[in-house]
């Protein structure tokens, strides 16, 4: 009230009530049903559904006058928006893999906990994405599909880890790759930010083994050398007689 020069009667969120619902149609009935039954304060609704907060944070948020005329703040949002205010970026990242954060926290990756740290214990937003650059994601790279899908990689990756990161038959397929529209070989080095589309051959079935010697990703090792010996099992078969 200091900071802000407000006055008592100026107050409205000192009793507020948080209803959770399953979906975004629900939230504005829910919203609806409330302007029904109590008279709303116009000035006091907040639609942060349709416009987030820069931080990502969002609900519906509406004034109205209760019982005995009292000033009642309801904040109406579904669970996935609940988990994402609780707890910020990575509940938000965790819910999309179908996990709960509360049961799950520890099942998460590193950099997900690193950033949970960081998070609790730093406050200024410009000093949070700095400390997470530096401590989190200096051996992570980023990289964009042409549709805009991310894939996180770690350091020095190659197409061919993109592309195994991508789909399995895809890194199988794997011919080449353009890097921001430019020509690159597959044991090129990428950048986060770059925007990598891979190349396929229909026609191939079996990856190269000598993609081994760069490949980063332990996704990319293993798929090459199951599938290396998948290849050389039928060529042995084919030099076989026939009986």
């Amino acid at each position: 009230m200091q900071a802000k020069d407000r006055k008592f009667d100026e107050i409205y969120d000192v009793f507020a009530l948080r209803i959770i619902v399953k979906n975004i149609p629900d939230c504005y009935k829910t919203l609806g049903i409330i302007h029904s039954l109590w008279r709303p304060k116009p000035d006091r609704f907040k639609d942060y559904i349709a416009l987030p907060k820069p931080n990502g944070y969002r609900s519906l948020h509406t004034t109205v006058y209760g019982p005995n005329n009292k000033a009642t703040e309801f904040q109406i949002r579904t669970e996935e928006m609940n988990q994402e205010a609780l707890y910020g970026i990575a509940a938000h990242w965790y819910y999309k893999e179908g996990g709960n954060y509360e049961k799950d926290k520890l099942k998460q990756p590193r950099w997900i906990k690193e950033i949970m740290d960081l998070q609790m214990n730093i406050k200024d937003s410009h000093d949070f994405i700095k400390q997470v650059k530096f401590d989190v994601f200096h051996d992570r790279i980023f990289i964009f599909s042409p549709k805009g899908d991310v894939y996180d990689l770690p350091e020095n990756a190659t197409p061919v880890d993109l592309a195994y990161a991508v789909h399995t038959d895809i890194g199988n397929q794997c011919a080449g790759a353009l890097i921001n529209d430019k020509m690159a070989t597959l044991d090129a080095k990428l950048k986060s930010g770059e925007v990598v589309e891979i190349i396929i051959n229909k026609n191939r079935k079996y990856p190269n083994r000598d993609w081994l010697k760069f490949v980063k990703t332990q996704k990319a090792r293993n798929k090459i050398k199951q599938f290396s010996k998948l290849s050389r099992l039928e060529t042995i078969k084919k030099l076989l007689p026939k009986m």
